[in-house]
């Protein structure tokens, strides 16, 4: 089967999925061995600090689980210590994939699921990746094309990377 055909028969929901997949493996490799000290680097004075970053990320998949069910329903959460940060993080993107991956209908059309909520995380995730650098605590680079990322791999226990540079 070509790369055309397995795009075409894959729905928009599968590719959301996947999508959710991928946000869980880029986030596990960027928040994996960072040292607790490094959720309150400041890198400016008007900066968020990775803790308030990890919060806001947590506060998108509460958002988008509430848009999947219809809602709009947006909660500004205080950042809790590291460890729990990031396994709220974990808890509300398995949430989400758990609503994606039932037959439950959507409240909100797949592409604005995406363009909001999801898109942004990449971004703070990013962010998140940039901090570490700044901070002394880098993680490697990665070809992510050649990554195991699989549809409904949303906890913090992801595949091994491929590879690294």
């Amino acid at each position: 089967m070509s790369s055309t055909q397995a795009v075409a028969s894959t729905t928009g929901r599968e590719l959301l999925r996947h999508t959710l997949a991928t946000v869980a493996y880029r986030a596990g490799k960027a928040l994996r061995g960072a040292p607790e000290s490094f959720a309150e680097y400041e890198a400016s004075p008007d900066g968020r600090t990775p803790a308030q970053i990890l919060a806001h990320i947590g506060d998108l998949y509460d958002w988008v689980l509430s848009l999947c069910q219809g809602k709009q329903a947006w909660h500004d959460s205080t950042p809790l210590p590291w460890p729990q940060e990031v396994q709220r993080f974990f808890k509300t993107l398995q949430a989400v994939e758990d609503y994606l991956a039932s037959d439950l209908p959507l409240g909100y059309p797949l592409e604005k699921l995406f363009q909001g909520g999801i898109a942004d995380s990449l971004t703070h995730i990013g962010q998140i990746n940039m901090l570490r650098r700044t901070a002394g605590c880098p993680i490697r680079g990665e070809n992510y094309f050649q990554a195991e990322i699989l549809a409904g791999r949303v906890g913090e226990q992801q595949a091994a990377p491929r590879r690294e540079f």
